[in-house]
C-alpha cells in the first residue's frame, strides 16, 4: 500500500488540473482535470470498482458493493481534483526518504529552499517520506492527496474480501478551489446516507462546522464633470465609497477574528469619479449574526441614499453556502463515527471550526451531510507545499475503519449525544 499511494499520488501530481474561474461556464473550467477524471475512471476500474465520468458535473465516480448479508447504509468520501490558482505546469514531484528535519534545497538554480525556519511544522515530519515540488510550482497535495487515500481504502477492501462492508462510493470532482464544482454535483450519483470530505487538515481535525457566506456587491453612481465646474454638481462616487467602507466594523475583519468569530472583507475596490464598486464577502457561523451583518449593509445603503439627490448605492447581496453543522447536528452519529475512527488507528481528534468552505458545503445542501476530515501535508496553494507518504497511508487507514465501524455499529447509533 505504500509503494502504491506514493506512486499514484505522484502520478497524479504531474496532472495540470489546475481550475480558472474566468472559464467556469464550462465544466470543468480546464481540461486537465477531465484528463485527470478519465485517468481516475480507468484506474478505479483495473483495481475492480464499477466507475464512471459524470459529463454534466465532472465528477469521477466509484462504486464498490457491499460485500455483507447485513442491512447497512452507504457512505461515501469526496475529493477535489483541481488545484489553487497558482504554476501547475510541469509539475515534477520531488521525494525526500527518511526526511532528516532540515531545510530543503528545492531548486538549487533558481535558489528555492523549503525553510523549516519559515516553516516549522516541517520539523515535525523528521524521519517520513516527504513529497515536495521542486519549487517552481505547487505540488497538489489539496487535493491529490485525499484522491490517493480515497483509492487506497477501495484497494484495501478489494484485496481483503474477507472484511466486510456496505456499499461504498468515491466522487472526484472539478473546480472546487473557485467554488462551482460541487454546485453541479448530482446526488443520484451518490446514493449515499452520508459522506466526508477529504479537504486539507493535519491527521485527526475534523469539521463539521463551516461558514454561512454571502457575497456582497456595491455599486456606487457618481456624477462626473469638470473640475472647474463642479460646485454643486460633481458627486464623486470614489468617496461615497470610501466613506461607505469606513462605517464598517472595524473589528470584524479577517486579521482580528478566529475561531467562531464572523466578519466583512472588503476585498475589491476600484473607482473613479463616475462609477465606484466595492465587493465584498460576509462570513459567520451563527446564522442570525450571518444575517444581522448582512441587514447593515442593507441598512448603510439606505442610510446614503437618504442624504442624496438620488439612490446613488446599489447593493447585490448573492447566498454562497450554509454552515453544514446545521444539518450534521441533527445526526451526530455522523461526526462521533469519524472521532471513534480517529482514536481507533491511534490519532488525537482535534475539532476545529472550518473558516471557509468545502464542497461539503453544496453537497450537505443537496442532502447528503458531508463533514470535513482531513488529507495531511501543508503550505497549501504555493511552491512549498508538501505531504508525506506517512500522512497518506494514515487517511487510508481512517477512510477503511470509518467503513468498518460504520457496519460494526450499526446497532448502536441511536441518540448518541454530539461527542
Amino acid at each position: 500500500m505504500t509503494n502504491f499511494l506514493q506512486d499514484k499520488f505522484i502520478e497524479y501530481a504531474k496532472y495540470n488540473s489546475r481550475s480558472d474561474f474566468a472559464s467556469h461556464q464550462l465544466t470543468p473550467s480546464t481540461p486537465g482535470q477531465k484528463e485527470l477524471a478519465l485517468k481516475l475512471v480507468a484506474d478505479m476500474r483495473d483495481l475492480g470498482l464499477k466507475a464512471y465520468y459524470n459529463e454534466k458535473s465532472g465528477f469521477a465516480i466509484g462504486y464498490l458493493p457491499s460485500n455483507t448479508e447485513q442491512e447497512i447504509s452507504a457512505i461515501g468520501f469526496i475529493a477535489h481534483l483541481d488545484t489553487a490558482d497558482f504554476a501547475a505546469e510541469n509539475v515534477q514531484p520531488q521525494v525526500h526518504p527518511n526526511y532528516d528535519g532540515q531545510d530543503i534545497i528545492l531548486n538549487t538554480e533558481k535558489k528555492i529552499v523549503l525553510s523549516v525556519t519559515e516553516f516549522p511544522e516541517v520539523k515535525k515530519l523528521k524521519g517520513q517520506t516527504l513529497i515536495t515540488s521542486d519549487g517552481t510550482t505547487l505540488l497538489g497535495t489539496d487535493d491529490k492527496a485525499g484522491v490517493v487515500a480515497a483509492l487506497g481504502a477501495a484497494k484495501y477492501f478489494l484485496e481483503h474480501p474477507e472484511i466486510e462492508h456496505g456499499d461504498l462510493y468515491l466522487g472526484f470532482g472539478p473546480d472546487e478551489e473557485i467554488g462551482i464544482g460541487a454546485q453541479r454535483f448530482d446526488p443520484h450519483d451518490f446514493p449515499v446516507e452520508f459522506a466526508y470530505t477529504l479537504d486539507n487538515g493535519q491527521p485527526g481535525e475534523l469539521q463539521y462546522e463551516t461558514f454561512n457566506a454571502s457575497e456582497a456587491i456595491l455599486d456606487v453612481e457618481g456624477t462626473s464633470v469638470h473640475p472647474g465646474n463642479a460646485y454643486h454638481l460633481l458627486v464623486n462616487a470614489g468617496l461615497l465609497a470610501q466613506e461607505f467602507i469606513a462605517r464598517l466594523p472595524k473589528d470584524e475583519v479577517p486579521e482580528k477574528t478566529k475561531d467562531h468569530q464572523g466578519f466583512i472583507l472588503v476585498h475589491s475596490y476600484q473607482a473613479t469619479v463616475d462609477h465606484a464598486q466595492v465587493k465584498m464577502i460576509v462570513r459567520d457561523f451563527d446564522h442570525d449574526k450571518w444575517r444581522q451583518k448582512e441587514q447593515l449593509l442593507q441598512a448603510l445603503v439606505t442610510e446614503f441614499n437618504a442624504k442624496l439627490d438620488k439612490p446613488r448605492l446599489k447593493l447585490q447581496l448573492r447566498e454562497q453556502y450554509r454552515n453544514i453543522a446545521d444539518e450534521i447536528v441533527k445526526n451526530p452519529y455522523i461526526v462521533n463515527l469519524a472521532l471513534d475512527a480517529y482514536r481507533k488507528v491511534g490519532l488525537t481528534p482535534n475539532v476545529q471550526p472550518f473558516r471557509g468552505g468545502t464542497d461539503g458545503n453544496f453537497i450537505t445542501q443537496k442532502g447528503i451531510p458531508a463533514p470535513n476530515l482531513f488529507n495531511g501535508g501543508g503550505n497549501y496553494h504555493g511552491q512549498y507545499e508538501y505531504v508525506t507518504v506517512e500522512q497518506l497511508e494514515i487517511l487510508q487507514k481512517v477512510i477503511t475503519t470509518i467503513v468498518t465501524e460504520h457496519l460494526a455499529q450499526k446497532d448502536q447509533r441511536n441518540n448518541q449525544p454530539l461527542k
